[in-house]
């Protein structure tokens, strides 16, 4: 049967599906991916250049540009598979692909629908997570799904750590479902939303730390947001900090007030977060040791 393919890729997600693909032998036709953002740390491998190493036509303008949707109604493709493209694909789009238009996400679904499901996951406190190929319908990430895997996520994981994981996840699943897909046999099991959650994505400001949470809830924020993400932030006289490393411990003080500068600890809503790592607005990154050298904390609260 045949396989066509058209394919929407970004991230390491994207160029490693993509690899897989390339692997297996498929015949891709046309890939769209994205520019690089000027304001976004750039750690992942690039979608273009896989592409232009292997000499296939590709675009970073939207595939939903109406020149884009008569190219791909030109090519016929069998499949569209999306990994990590960024724009929402319109059903006219996804009619367009005779054989099905398919979405790989970074999570157990129907668990951790929408964006960032990677950071969502880690910031609230979840134990597991996956990558999931599902076929793509106009809401998001509601299709039927083909096949899924599961990754743990150990406490001691940041968001970039399990992000690793669940790439390492997709492309097993890729792996396993493209033949399945070209022969036929692929599963399409009914997505129970009922069963899951949809997350919105994240601003800056939602990386600001509510000291009257938890310490292990501030942990997880801290984890979940670190780098190459934007960090986990609070103030001290009048000045941001962004906390990279932390870790909780038993105790008890006001939320927000240093109750020891050596190890430097915070008190919280329910025990105490020990700041190992950060970096004050305009500064290089430092260690507690280091920051706390060079400044008087004794009663000091962070805001």
């Amino acid at each position: 049967m045949s396989d066509k393919l058209v394919v929407c890729a970004y991230h390491n997600v994207g160029y490693r599906c993509l690899k897989e693909l390339l692997r297996q032998g498929a015949d891709i036709r046309l890939i769209f991916t994205h520019e690089d953002s000027p304001t976004e740390e750039i750690w992942f491998e690039s979608v273009r250049e896989l592409a232009e190493q292997h000499g296939i036509p590709y675009l970073t303008t939207s595939i939903n540009e109406p020149e884009n949707l008569a190219r791909v109604a030109e090519l016929a493709p069998d499949f569209l598979l999306s990994f990590y493209y960024r724009n929402m694909i319109k059903p006219t789009v996804l009619e367009l692909a005779t054989r099905g238009a398919l979405n790989l996400h970074g999570s157990y679904l129907p668990k951790y629908r929408g964006r960032v499901p990677v950071n969502w996951a880690v910031i609230n406190g979840e134990t597991e997570t996956g990558a999931t190929l599902h076929y793509m319908v106009e809401k998001p990430d509601a299709g039927e799904i083909v096949d899924r895997e599961k990754v743990t996520i150990d406490f001691t994981d940041s968001a970039f750590d399990v992000f690793n994981k669940v790439t390492d996840a997709a492309v097993t699943v890729i792996s396993r479902a493209w033949p399945q897909l070209v022969a036929g046999t692929a599963a399409r099991i009914p997505m129970d939303l009922k069963a899951g959650n949809y997350c919105g994505g994240r601003k800056p400001e939602d990386g600001r730390i509510d000291w009257s949470l938890s310490a292990v809830q501030i942990y997880n924020l801290i984890r979940g947001v670190t780098h190459p993400y934007p960090g986990a932030f609070t103030h001290l006289d009048g000045k941001q900090i962004i906390v990279w490393k932390a870790w909780p411990v038993e105790g008890c003080g006001e939320p927000g007030r240093v109750v020891s500068m050596e190890p430097l600890l915070v008190g919280t809503g329910d025990g105490l977060l020990e700041i190992r790592s950060l970096q004050v607005e305009g500064a290089e990154e430092a260690t507690a040791t280091d920051f706390v050298a060079k400044r008087t904390l004794v009663s000091a609260e962070f805001k």
